[in-house]
């Protein structure tokens, strides 16, 4: 790993960060529920469904809380630091989400990869 003119690690786990994110091929959901969620737990729960609605089987590939400013893959930023892409955004993105389910103006967001039978066996 060499470090970028910037000094933020480089190489193959450090992918070069994006300007902007390529969301061509991504069905992209938004909600504002009315009370909002009153926690990460309940807003998985109401992206879950979402999923099951538009994916079918699925998986979810990364995730983001804004209240515990906490990120899956844990450390997934690491690479970002002087990024405008999030490495959560980039990590599912990356591995080939076609679905984003944004809660409360990225209050909570859920990136999820379908599951079809070429996949699974």
């Amino acid at each position: 790993m060499g470090l970028n003119p910037v000094n933020t690690p480089t190489g193959p786990s450090c992918p070069t960060s994006r300007r902007t994110p390529d969301y061509r091929g991504v069905e992209i959901v938004e909600r504002h529920p009315d009370p909002p969620p009153a926690d990460y737990r309940e807003a998985m729960a109401l992206a879950e469904r979402i999923a099951d609605e538009r994916l079918g089987e699925h998986m979810l590939l990364s995730w983001y809380d804004r209240d515990r400013d906490f990120e899956a893959p844990q450390g997934s930023s690491e690479c970002h630091q002087a990024g405008a892409v999030p490495g959560y955004v980039d990590y599912g993105l990356y591995h080939g989400a076609k679905l984003k389910v944004d809660i409360d103006g990225g209050r909570f967001v859920f990136f999820y990869l379908p599951l079809d039978d070429d996949l699974t066996g």
